[in-house]
């Protein structure tokens, strides 16, 4: 019963990993746009930076793992 849980919770296509990491980017950036609120200058500007990079670190990560699993 859990195993068949678990199964719609697993990334089995390149098109939902997108899907994943598109959710993810729009997420970061909202994330940034509030940190260039509550830190304006040069600090708000890398944070916001930042939060895309680590979906971009994420995203492939995930493609890897899509590739890897459907190989093996």
């Amino acid at each position: 019963m859990f195993a068949r849980i678990a199964r719609l919770f697993t990334i089995k296509t390149k098109f939902e990993a997108f899907l994943i990491i598109y959710g993810l980017g729009v997420g970061a950036v909202e994330r940034g746009v509030h940190y260039m609120q509550q830190y304006p200058g040069v600090g708000g500007k890398l944070l916001f930076l930042l939060c895309p990079v680590a979906v971009f670190m994420a995203g492939t990560r995930i493609l890897h793992s899509v590739e890897v699993s459907r190989e093996g």
